[in-house]
């Protein structure tokens, strides 16, 4: 289901990244969620997940397990 918010995401997301960061993930979580409506419910939402951290990898990246933008 889309995020309303950044305080919906999941712990793993909200505790790692920096606020942009889970904008860029939120924003394409809930495109990906939207583009994807032909899928199965479960195959949607981890196709959306996946869709979402590769959009954050883009511009972010993790030195010594911070997450920095590039």
């Amino acid at each position: 289901m889309p995020y309303a918010s950044i305080d919906d995401l999941p712990i793993s997301v909200k505790s790692h990244l920096p606020i942009h960061a889970q904008e860029i993930y939120r924003g394409a979580f809930n495109g990906a969620w939207l583009s994807y409506d032909n899928q199965p419910p479960d195959e949607r939402e981890v196709t959306a997940h996946r869709i979402a951290w590769a959009a954050v990898k883009q511009r972010y990246r993790k030195e010594a397990g911070q997450w920095e933008e590039r």
